[in-house]
């Protein structure tokens, strides 16, 4: 719409990102989202939420599902055959469920910290895919069992997500925690665990804490769930200890908000000082 009934203006597009690339965590996706929200946004596709005196906006529903759109072809382009669900929680943000190619969102859920953890081994999906697929042709009486449980685990793990917010109670996260633990066991069965991600699970484990791979597997990165009461102290000793393996590791959080617009004065001095060298 925009290239066919509004003149385009010149622009100039500086990226900045604290996210690796080729690890497994969407950064081609939050790519495409960014861009596609900044051109629809400076073509007059859609609109500029930003009110004066606000830090940060978001479009409307409409509005986010046309950047989705035209960030899905980005994620295409780079990738050929994508599943939509990298793009889809970069738009909306929060958390979804995939499954037979049907995106759906979750409603409420809540914000979780996290340590996410680069093993820095490189991995490739395609052929990991292909030998879980192996795995299922020939074992297909061991296989589909596990696969069933690794659902089950995720219809669980999403009961558990909605409800927590109407009921912050701590009891929700030893359950979190169990499951992450039997998810990370079944991924090691299907075949795509790897030697550094079990130090990882070890490392973190020594502190109290429960972690599983995130993405392909077969290397990439790991997550580390943090319950509220867990100690500074402890956080950064096992943040610590993963660095000292060679890892690269992050204190953040999941089911942070999708896509936003923000005001020049509500970013960080590293993304300002990013921005005044262009």
């Amino acid at each position: 719409v925009c290239l066919c009934f509004r003149d385009v203006p010149s622009v100039d597009i500086l990226v900045w990102s604290e996210l690796p690339t080729g690890a497994g965590l969407g950064s081609s996706a939050a790519y495409a989202v960014c861009l596609a929200a900044a051109l629809l946004t400076v073509c007059g596709a859609i609109s500029c939420p930003l009110k004066e005196g606000e830090s940060t906006a978001r479009w409307t529903e409409e509005e986010l599902t046309l950047i989705n759109s035209w960030a899905f072809q980005g994620e295409r382009v780079i990738h050929g055959n994508p599943s939509g669900v990298d793009n889809a929680v970069g738009t909306w943000g929060g958390a979804l469920r995939y499954q037979s190619g049907k995106i759906t969102p979750l409603k409420r859920v809540p914000t979780l910290r996290i340590l996410l953890t680069n093993t820095k081994v490189p991995r490739s999906t395609k052929i990991l895919v292909a030998g879980v697929k192996e795995k299922i042709l020939k074992f297909p009486a061991i296989m589909n069992p596990v696969l069933d449980s690794i659902d089950a685990i995720s219809q669980e793990c999403q009961s558990v997500l909605e409800a927590m917010p109407a009921n912050p109670s701590p009891e929700y996260y030893p359950v979190l925690e169990e499951l992450f633990d039997i998810n990370q066991h079944h991924l090691n069965v299907i075949g795509v665990g790897h030697p550094s991600l079990d130090r990882l699970c070890r490392v973190t484990a020594s502190h109290g804490l429960h972690s599983k791979l995130t993405g392909a597997g077969g290397g990439g990165c790991g997550i580390t769930l943090l319950r509220p009461d867990t100690s500074p102290q402890a956080v950064e000793a096992a943040k610590r200890d993963l660095c000292a393996c060679g890892f690269e590791c992050w204190e953040t959080n999941i089911g942070a908000p999708g896509v936003t617009l923000h005001s020049s004065s509500s970013l960080n001095a590293e993304v300002l000082h990013a921005l005044s060298q262009s």
